[in-house]
């Protein structure tokens, strides 16, 4: 079976990104695989409208830190979603399913609870290599696919008030 490349997309399909402000919270921990993804979501948002002043991002040490920072950007900021950029590789202890659990529910308890949209762009992978071949390698770049969830899900939002 095929892997797909994670930055392949429909431009059609992509609304603009214009008049919309952004949050991402990126982990400080395996920072040479969160820059690509930044990278990647940043120049994805940028490509369909989003003005630089409207990217809001910040840091955390780690991946379990990943909601809180969410929280504190969309409760000390006006965005239109969260982008969530992070990378947890697999070692030898459970470590790895407790960071993943964690990262995940906390996100998605955050996406039930807030009026806006928080993206899951959190690489959990077996190996570096596989973490290279997500953020910009041979599969493209999981930030390119948040920043696409990100901004659909936003317009999503802004049809539904209407």
């Amino acid at each position: 079976m095929p892997t797909k490349n994670l930055s392949d997309h429909d431009p059609e399909r992509v609304p603009s990104a214009e008049n919309m402000r952004f949050g991402v919270i990126v982990s400080e921990w395996n920072h040479e695989i969160t820059s690509r993804l930044l990278e990647g979501a940043v120049s994805t948002l940028k490509k369909y409208g989003a003005a630089e002043n409207d990217i809001i991002i910040n840091h955390v040490p780690g991946s379990f830190e990943l909601p809180l920072g969410a929280q504190f950007i969309a409760e000390y900021d006006d965005v239109d979603a969260v982008i969530c950029l992070g990378c947890v590789i697999q070692g030898e202890t459970p470590h790895f399913t407790y960071i993943c659990q964690g990262v995940t529910q906390g996100i998605m308890q955050l996406n039930l609870e807030y009026n806006i949209p928080f993206i899951f762009g959190v690489l959990t992978t077996d190996n570096q290599q596989q973490a290279v071949d997500r953020a910009g390698g041979k599969l493209g770049n999981k930030g390119d696919e948040a920043a696409i969830t990100a901004i659909k899900m936003a317009a999503l939002q802004r049809i539904m008030e209407k």
